[in-house]
């Protein structure tokens, strides 16, 4: 029997058929393989009485191991206009993630009731990306989100206080997610998922919960991750063309082509300021440093 797992926790798999939900156990070999079943996995499972055994893991479009889910097709980043304030950098070390991952990034901008953010979404579409700004007290672009649902597997993060769980609760009455108010002291919420979970809904697909921004992957120990930052910046890429030597690193070198979009407002100074704070952060990663 086929199925997806819809949430994984101490060593159990929440399995959806179309029998409805398995409780699973994984065979003790996936341990043996270092391969450990996720959230969003497409699955063979061996039915026994009213649980079952997952006996195989189809082939994964992606994965990340933190949130742990795989088969990712959209991931919603949510920032707000304040309380938390946005932070570019961990929004762009994101979309770089989600362009090595092969997931397609949506920039939501939260509570705009609250301040504004029109000069954030234009940094945000004038690099490519899709970009929606919304309240979800208000009910503003709501409806576009929705529209960016249908048929996948789309999981939401942010920064914990963002409104991630409010904006899923407004969208979908019956899920009644996790919230908390945000800290007027510290300036940020607490962590109130504590597992990565995905809801079926009415347009067809999954959308998953998962724990705050800070508990997102990060690929701080990926070699091929840092060989390829340059080419994970879309905005980047005509002018990467133009720059005098094949292996420039766009930071100081002379005839750098990014350098002077940047400096011709091409290319968003703030991205530009993320890419030089991830590749500081990865250029002196040693190959017995990588993560295994």
């Amino acid at each position: 029997m086929q199925g997806v797992i819809i949430k994984a926790i101490s060593g159990f798999y929440y399995v959806e058929t179309d029998k409805g939900i398995i409780e699973c156990k994984a065979r003790g070999r996936f341990r043996n393989d270092g391969t450990s079943p996720l959230v969003g996995d497409r699955v063979i499972i061996n039915l026994s009485g009213k649980s079952g055994t997952i006996e195989s893991i189809n082939e994964r479009k992606n994965m990340l191991s933190r949130p742990p889910i795989a088969n990712i097709d959209k991931l919603f980043i949510v920032s707000s206009a304040v309380i938390p304030a946005p932070n570019t950098v961990l929004i762009d070390r994101m979309t770089s993630i989600c362009e090595y991952k092969n997931i397609e990034p949506i920039i939501v901008f939260n509570k705009t009731d609250l301040g504004e953010v029109e000069s954030l979404k234009k940094i945000y579409l004038n690099a490519g990306f899709k970009t929606i700004v919304c309240s979800a007290l208000t009910g503003e672009g709501i409806d576009e989100i929705k529209k960016e649902l249908s048929g996948c597997i789309c999981a939401f993060t942010g920064n914990s206080g963002v409104g991630k769980s409010s904006i899923l609760n407004l969208i979908f009455s019956t899920l009644n997610l996790s919230t908390s108010d945000v800290s007027e002291k510290l300036g940020r919420g607490r962590h109130t998922t504590r597992h990565t979970e995905l809801f079926s809904h009415e347009f067809g697909g999954y959308v998953a919960d998962t724990p705050g921004f800070s508990s997102v992957e990060n690929d701080k120990f990926d070699l091929e991750f840092r060989d390829l930052l340059p080419t994970l910046f879309r905005d980047f890429e005509e002018h990467r063309q133009t720059c005098k030597f094949h292996d420039c690193k766009h930071v100081a070198e002379k005839g750098c082509g990014v350098i002077e979009a940047v400096k011709a407002g091409e290319i968003e100074k703030t991205r530009y300021d993320s890419y030089l704070a991830i590749y500081n952060e990865l250029r002196d990663v040693k190959p017995w440093e990588v993560r295994r």
